[in-house]
């Protein structure tokens, strides 16, 4: 009986069983570690978190502090006594050898072999049910009355003395049997099985995501494989070009040197027989005979040798201005491939209203700036500007970036960008004419570009109708192509940049627009990129 007792003292009162890593809470009682848990995440947002055993209120979730003595007690239970974990619970009133319980009494609170169980009382009070290790989780802890309901409102199963008196006085309860029923389980698969549904479907999504990039990677190394194999071809081009004119220069070279070669042996027997000559008078007795002979005086002529070597210096010479020609078409390839891979355009870049000058109007796209004769009459901000400009809401701190500006329905424009802390009133506040900004500009049909009020006229015929600003941050640097056909590198800026920039846009008469095309990254502009390198001309550096 000692030994039941003890058992009995082992169970954790919500699994029924012996502990399982056994916990304290603040109260005292103890519990499995994953019982309680489950116990107290049911009751999240309850206002208050309640102990099993004696109802003791927390605010707080408990902590759940190991309780180590009980661990040992239960594992040197369980040593020791083997054969009873295996057959299970045992009659309590078989002492001297444990005999499998059949049944167990809720009343008297003992469980029953099939020999004990024929002489239990058959009276109403003792309910029996099938084996239960720990009785006492049946009855109410105050009332000392078997369970018969169960509160949905604190999670608990009471008596009915709790239903009438105690603390569950006017809450929702229902029998037991009728909370167990199998319906709550059944509303608990219709959650689990829309859950699911849920989950596949955001599988489905993912999956056609991925099949998606998938696609999109196999569009990009299509293109990228294109390109290298144009630019391996015009690698090929390049070296037969280069070899060709290699092989040409060294037969010509050849020819001249042995056309020389040739000249000199005729010249060496030419010496070679006034050689013979001189010999011949240095041998002869008489001075008045050799004196007489005719020729003596240009025996020793070497303006003829002289000659020769100046044409055999210059027949040796190569052109190495191929060979540097050739290392400079190789480094456009390579920054035509680094610029052209890694450069995003700004497709997402918008005016900032509150910096557009009152003489001018903004599109409701945010895109397009027009002069205007219609002053408008928006108030007078430190941000906005007096002259007709507006600058971007987006400002570029790191990275490749550009952007595209339509020119052709203005003749008096500037294209460029500037930190946003660039003047707003007076004449220093134009773009170009100030430290804080660098601009293309055209005025009519001459073109320059600007910055600190220092102006370089461009040269040539300047074909534009559509304008390309380049920023390489971390270089300092900023670029402005004519989208023309071929496209025309104009000016590169070199500057330690300090702040952010901002694309700027003046314009004084029409309106200038920005690029409304989408597109994402740069592979997608290869083709026109491949152009613009092949076209490209040098980057002069101001």
């Amino acid at each position: 009986m000692a030994s039941a007792d003890l058992r009995q003292e082992l169970h954790c009162s919500i699994c029924l069983s012996i502990y399982t890593d056994p916990v304290t809470l603040r109260c005292g009682h103890n519990f499995c570690r994953v019982c309680i848990d489950r116990v107290l995440d049911t009751q999240e947002g309850a206002g208050a978190y309640i102990c099993p055993d004696c109802r003791a209120e927390c605010q707080e979730r408990p902590a759940l502090i190991r309780n180590i003595p009980l661990c040992n007690i239960v594992g040197r239970f369980l040593s020791t006594r083997p054969d009873q974990e295996e057959t299970g619970i045992f009659c309590t009133y078989c002492v001297d050898s444990p005999v499998p319980a059949a049944k167990s009494c809720l009343h008297c609170e003992a469980s029953l072999c099939d020999d004990h169980l024929r002489v239990h009382s058959k009276s109403a009070a003792h309910v029996l049910s099938d084996p239960i290790t720990y009785l006492e989780n049946r009855k109410c802890a105050i009332h000392k009355e078997l369970f018969r309901y169960y509160c949905s409102e604190d999670a608990a199963c009471i008596c009915v003395s709790c239903c009438l008196t105690g603390e569950h006085r006017g809450h929702q309860k229902e029998l037991l049997n009728e909370a167990s029923e199998k319906e709550k389980l059944r509303s608990v698969l219709q959650k689990l099985t829309t859950k699911r549904a849920e989950t596949e479907k955001r599988v489905q999504r993912l999956q056609e995501r991925r099949r998606e990039d998938q696609g999109k990677a196999a569009g990009v190394t299509e293109t990228v494989t294109a390109l290298f194999r144009d630019i391996r071809r015009q690698l090929e081009d390049l070296e037969k070009r280069v070899l060709s004119e290699m092989s040409r220069q060294e037969q010509r070279v050849s020819l001249s040197v042995s056309d020389l070669i040739q000249q000199l042996e005729i010249k060496k027997d030419e010496l070679s027989g006034k050689m013979r000559h001189i010999e011949e008078l240095c041998n002869m007795s008489d001075p008045v005979t050799v004196l007489q002979k005719p020729d003596t005086g240009d025996l020793c002529d070497t303006e003829d040798t002289e000659r020769h070597d100046t044409q055999v210096r210059g027949a040796g010479d190569l052109n190495v201005g191929l060979i540097s020609g050739t290392l400079h078409t190789l480094s456009d390839i390579i920054t035509g491939i680094n610029t052209g891979i890694y450069v995003q355009e700004a497709t997402d870049l918008l005016l900032d209203v509150t910096t557009a000058a009152n003489n001018i109007q903004i599109s409701g796209d945010r895109k397009t700036v027009l002069c205007s004769d219609i002053e408008n009459k928006h108030p007078v901000t430190p941000e906005r500007f007096q002259y007709p400009q507006v600058i971007s809401t987006r400002g570029f701190s790191s990275g490749r970036h550009y952007w595209e500006v339509d020119v052709s329905k203005s003749v008096r424009w500037r294209v460029g960008m500037c930190y946003p802390s660039i003047y707003r009133g007076g004449g220093q506040s134009l773009i170009g004419r100030n430290n804080k900004s660098w601009c293309l500009c055209r005025y009519n049909n001459q073109f320059s570009v600007l910055h600190d009020s220092r102006e370089i006229q461009l040269p040539g015929n300047i074909l534009c109708d559509r304008v390309r600003v380049y920023l390489d941050y971390e270089a300092g640097q900023l670029s402005f192509y004519s989208l023309c056909d071929p496209i025309r590198h104009l000016h590169t800026y070199t500057a330690v940049l300090t702040e952010p920039l901002h694309a700027a846009l003046w314009v004084g008469r029409g309106c200038i627009m920005l690029s409304r095309r989408v597109r994402g990254n740069y592979h997608n502009d290869i083709n026109l990129h491949r152009d613009w390198w092949r076209h490209r001309e040098g980057n002069p550096i101001d």
